[in-house]
């Protein structure tokens, strides 16, 4: 069992984090939280400083959950960047990591989740290149180390004019897994049918049991991805598979409906929420040595499909000024940890930047 990481930052710790700190960074985003939420920019860059250097809160966390307007109580129940980091250090051997880290890996070990067809490009396998991607009639290409949707690329074959060309600027580019286009349900479609919009679980594996600590609905915007680079948002889901609320993204914005469908984001509903959550347990038991993953699964008219794993889950957490709710997930964490793994009640705090 991994032995529990120091619970509070040392002195050293607290100084290197502090020369770390981009100002300008930190002081736009307290200016933008402080009016949204009517308070002095000073204030909150304090504020925000105490947060990051004592209480594991991210700059962007602070931005993005309203801590602004949160008590002190309320923002302990908050899951927080820097301490889901943590938690994936102390419960993902590094061993493993590779096979969530790179997206070729990751299809080889999870193929038979994937329920896609994929290829990857090598040197001299145009022609099957050229095959796969007639056969589909659009493809998708990422690049096997790409975060964040970043790398990930869609092409029309019937827009294909050279595909010996095509074929060596896929491997100039990296862009070497290819997949499938995935055909999702007809009730995430109707909000936007351009992009495939997943949901992210995630997920802790006791070694027994598969613990769901949170859910979220992302929706995208018509591109290749609904991250956020890419103009996507969310919604957190209850344990019933509605949205909790409006929608929200990292710059600050809400949505009450979808901007392109115009359908009210508090109406959604997971469709087969009961097969996409027997689905991830069967998932985490296939590298039990990756414990806390971000599992994002996309529900196609026949079942839940694996889209990726992250072994370095990210946060995903209520918007209190969009939801009205005023608690995060962090206890759910705490329970399904706790429970297992003899693990103090207090999650550590003292892991990567808050920036």
């Amino acid at each position: 069992m991994t032995s529990p990481q120091p619970l509070s930052p040392g002195l050293a710790f607290l100084w290197e984090r502090a020369r770390r700190v981009d100002v300008a960074a930190l002081v736009g985003r307290a200016r933008q939280a402080a009016a949204r939420h009517g308070r002095s920019t000073p204030a909150v860059v304090l504020d925000m400083l105490w947060q990051a250097g004592f209480r594991g809160v991210g700059f962007q966390d602070y931005v993005d959950y309203d801590f602004a307007m949160l008590t002190s109580a309320e923002r302990s129940t908050y899951m927080t960047s820097p301490v889901s980091h943590r938690l994936a250090l102390q419960f993902d051997d590094p061993a493993y990591r590779h096979l969530f880290h790179d997206k070729v890996a990751f299809n080889r070990t999870f193929d038979e989740h994937l329920q896609r067809d994929w290829m990857v490009v090598a040197p001299g396998n145009a022609t099957e290149l050229r095959r796969f991607a007639e056969r589909h009639g659009t493809i998708v290409t990422k690049e096997p180390l790409g975060r964040a949707g970043l790398g990930v690329h869609r092409y029309h074959a019937t827009e294909v004019t050279d595909w010996s060309r095509f074929h060596r600027g896929l491997l100039e580019r990296g862009e070497t897994l290819v997949e499938e286009v995935i055909r999702q349900h007809d009730d995430l479609a109707a909000l936007c049918a351009g992009t495939v919009n997943t949901t992210r679980v995630t997920t802790y594996f006791d070694g027994q049991r598969t613990h769901v600590l949170a859910m979220a609905q992302k929706f995208g915007r018509g591109a290749v991805s609904d991250q956020n680079a890419f103009g996507g948002f969310y919604a957190m889901l209850d344990e019933s598979g509605r949205a909790t609320g409006d929608g929200y993204d990292s710059n600050d914005r809400v949505y009450e409906a979808h901007p392109d469908s115009g359908i009210r984001i508090a109406d959604f509903r997971l469709p087969m929420l009961d097969d996409v959550v027997a689905f991830v347990d069967r998932l985490a038991r296939v590298v039990p040595q990756v414990r806390y993953v971000g599992w994002d699964i996309a529900v196609s008219p026949t079942g839940p499909v694996l889209v990726e794993g992250n072994w370095a889950a990210g946060v995903y957490e209520n918007k209190p000024s969009a939801t009205g709710i005023r608690t995060g997930h962090k206890p759910r964490y705490l329970a399904a940890i706790a429970a297992t793994d003899a693990t103090p009640r207090t999650l550590p705090t003292t892991e990567a930047a808050a920036a």
